[in-house]
């Protein structure tokens, strides 16, 4: 078991649950189902990015430093704790009541194309009626509540990670 939870096969895991997570995303929901990512999907998808790509890199080069580590934790953090806090926004969106659902918008397109980036990061967590519509559920769960359950595994694997890069593996205690 001690050797499942080694630094790099927690970042291997990462980038596993990263790839799955994209290409479900794109090959069954986008492509299969035909459903169009909303705006905090796509941001969603953004961060789930980022995370593997640092966890690619710390899988990759299995840096010796603690700093490294440490830095390399912290971007692939970064990255699922954007993706989560997009989803617990997305998630609310959905519970709302009927009327007080924003009503849609432009779209994300037309404000990456006209409005300054800290606008349009304004205008889409406002959310809009695109994002708190429930297109597709599997086992009573919309995509953001399932997208959130997987952000939340991601997370409590960066906190053994974190144990692990503060209390490496070592040999002798391999041996035991």
């Amino acid at each position: 078991m001690r050797q499942l939870t080694t630094y790099r096969n927690l970042q291997i895991f990462l980038v596993l649950m990263a790839i799955i997570g994209m290409s479900f995303a794109l090959f069954y929901l986008q492509r299969h189902l035909g459903l169009s990512p909303c705006p905090l999907c796509i941001f969603q998808r953004i961060g789930l990015i980022v995370m593997g790509g640092f966890a690619l890199i710390s899988a990759l080069f299995n840096p010796k430093s603690k700093v490294v580590k440490l830095l390399l934790w912290l971007g692939s953090l970064a990255g699922i704790g954007w993706s989560t806090a997009v989803a617990i926004r997305h998630v609310w969106l959905q519970h709302l009541p009927a009327d007080q659902v924003p009503s849609c918008g432009p779209g994300l397109d037309y404000w990456l194309d006209t409005l300054p980036m800290l606008q349009v990061l304004k205008e889409v967590f406002a959310g809009s009626g695109e994002c708190a519509s429930i297109d597709w559920t599997f086992v009573g769960l919309s995509i953001p509540e399932l997208s959130l359950i997987l952000f939340s595994v991601l997370l409590v694997a960066h906190g053994v990670i974190l144990w692990r890069i503060v209390r490496p593996i070592t040999n002798q205690s391999i041996a035991r």
